[in-house]
């Protein structure tokens, strides 16, 4: 996976992933524009999404109604070092229960950021004065 972040101005990044473009900025209070999440927001956004992804697997995999699934996920900060210190992720499904609603569970705890965040990868990084392209 490779993704690339370049400056725009202010507070402002625009970030190209596969051809999709997301911008990344600071609300108004923080000196930003707002024109898009804060780099936290879409920690969470990939957290709720990929656990709404493989709720939505164990769903489709037994033909139970996705209807009005929701997710979220809200987190609360943390000190020294600055960071978010934990993360709450709720899912609703509808109709569910039993033994489907503990399916579901299961499924959410599979997901590839879930198992992430528990299990912290190696983290590197290199500082250059400039950034070379990397071969296809």
């Amino acid at each position: 996976m490779d993704v690339r972040v370049q400056y725009e101005g202010g507070v402002l990044f625009e970030a190209n992933v596969r051809g999709h473009r997301l911008l990344c900025d600071q609300p108004l209070s923080n000196g930003g524009t707002d024109q898009g999440m804060t780099p936290p927001e879409f920690l969470l956004t990939a957290l709720a999404t990929c656990a709404g992804y493989y709720a939505l697997e164990y769903l489709r995999a037994r033909k139970l109604s996705a209807e009005g699934l929701d997710v979220r996920v809200t987190a609360e900060k943390a000190k020294e070092p600055a960071r978010l210190g934990s993360f709450v992720i709720q899912v609703s499904v509808p109709g569910l229960e039993g033994r489907h609603l503990e399916g579901v569970d299961r499924a959410v705890k599979a997901c590839l950021i879930h198992n992430t965040l528990l299990h912290p990868p190696k983290l590197e990084t290199v500082v250059t004065g400039s950034l070379l392209a990397q071969a296809a």
